[in-house]
């Protein structure tokens, strides 16, 4: 598998055992398990390797990264004392030469023949993922067929972009222990990309290209140092179209409105070069009306996140909230697109956390110690538009609005009749011109000459 993915590898030494609870290492493992030395000693012989994963220094699509390796036919890719060791080291690597971490996955959980002392590798991965995570460094994951157990509740989920491969088990149950009824599809590559636990289902052929993408836009930053010299703003965007600036709110709202106008997939096209998608919220949910991801902008690369026009749901804001951390921790710039009603208000929205959702992406944003840019682009409603808006730096198309709330509900708020709807848009102070004369942005984009 690594040489279907890299240009060059240079192996790592395994490292040193080092101590280990359970005293001195006896043939048959910590546990003394009856002929578990002599299973591994048929492992070595059938695959070349000592144990079931590699390390070392590499190279995808021209770009320096530590890759780690599973090899699936030593014992089911299964993690043991010394994989711990080896999975730890190649963290540690990581992390002292400041490269991205990619993984390549395909494991079927802990080891039985060590018993607790296998499981307990997990909370080693964990503590050394946090660690090159708090270094301001990436990880990828590649989960192969299969990726299942703890592999994949660590150095598999535990990553900041999931790949996957098409048709490929991905679970946490492994096959010989989820229910007999279990449904199939949801312990798939499929399946997990539709809960929204993976980013992208790829082919083997095209990982390598896809990879190499995702070093190139991951990898300019890098976390504290990068920060220090300085990150740049995105740039905004140019308009995709131009018009006169409205006369009056409710006209603000028509054009905001208006079928043909541009829509942010448009924008991103325009904008990057090639961007990645970041897929889901990592809690069962996906909105396709929120586009999450980053790409490359001017030969740098650039952070996005951007409605579509739709009210967006609560998997949106916890997709947009994790894209912007992970932009903040890799010193990248984030550039988000405006265009909603508002926050999607039906009963599964409440009940998928709409609040605590739109806190989240708030939070992101405050938080956030990279520079964000925000264009509106079409319909600015509410709270629900302001989650993903920069209090310094908001633009606005000529065609847009930014509106407490959409004319409809204000008038219903008011007690108004709906007939009353244009009317209380005149008063809300929306066009994109009220905008700017209240500090809300700081400019207009796509205005054309007035022919009056």
């Amino acid at each position: 598998m690594i040489a279907a993915v890299a240009d060059t590898f240079d192996e790592r030494p395994a490292p040193g055992e080092g101590h280990h609870p359970g005293g001195a290492r006896t043939p048959d493992g910590p546990l003394g398990w009856s002929g578990y030395g002599a299973a591994l000693a048929r492992a070595e012989e059938r695959t070349g390797e000592a144990e079931s994963v590699v390390h070392g220094t590499a190279s995808v699509g021209g770009h320096p990264c530590v890759l780690l390796a599973f090899e699936f036919g030593f014992l089911g890719g299964s993690l043991g004392q010394r994989t711990g060791d080896r999975l730890t080291a190649a963290y540690t690597l990581a992390r002292e030469l400041r490269l991205p971490l990619v993984s390549l996955v395909a494991t079927g959980g802990s080891r039985m023949q060590e018993g607790m002392v296998a499981l307990t590798q997990l909370q080693r991965v964990a503590r050394a993922s946090a660690e090159l995570r708090a270094a301001g460094l990436p990880q990828l994951a590649v989960l192969r067929d299969p990726t299942t157990g703890g592999g994949w509740a660590t150095v598999g989920a535990g990553a900041d972009v999931v790949l996957a491969l098409a048709g490929a088990q991905v679970g946490f149950a492994g096959s010989r222990v989820r229910p007999a009824d279990a449904e199939p599809y949801a312990y798939t590559a499929e399946g997990q990309s539709a809960a929204g636990q993976v980013d992208a289902v790829v082919d083997r052929a095209g990982l390598a290209g896809t990879l190499g993408r995702w070093l190139a836009v991951l990898g300019g930053g890098f976390g504290e140092a990068a920060r220090a010299s300085g990150v740049r703003p995105a740039p905004v965007p140019e308009a995709l179209s131009r018009t006169r600036l409205p006369e009056t709110g409710r006209e603000a709202v028509a054009l905001a409105r208006a079928p043909e106008r541009p829509r942010a997939e448009a924008y991103l096209d325009a904008y990057f070069a090639y961007r990645l998608p970041l897929h889901g919220d990592r809690a069962g949910g996906t909105d396709p009306g929120t586009l999450c991801g980053f790409g490359l902008h001017g030969g740098r690369p650039v952070a996005y996140v951007a409605q579509c026009g739709t009210p967006t749901r609560p998997a949106g804001y916890r997709t947009a909230a994790r894209t912007i951390r992970l932009a903040d921790r890799l010193s990248v710039p984030v550039l988000t697109l405006i265009d909603t009603p508002g926050a999607a208000n039906d009963a599964a929205a409440e009940r998928s956390g709409a609040g605590p959702a739109i806190a989240e992406t708030f939070a992101a944003v405050a938080q956030a110690r990279v520079p964000v840019t925000t264009l509106v682009i079409g319909e600015g409603g509410s709270g629900g538009a302001l989650a993903l808006a920069s209090p310094g730096r908001t633009y606005v198309t000529a065609d847009s609005y930014f509106s407490v709330i959409a004319p409809e509900s204000a008038a219903a708020i008011l007690k108004r009749p709906p007939e009353k709807a244009d009317e209380t848009a005149d008063q809300l102070g929306l066009r994109p011109q009220d905008l700017v004369a209240l500090g809300i942005a700081r400019g207009i984009v796509g205005e054309a000459p007035d022919a009056g």
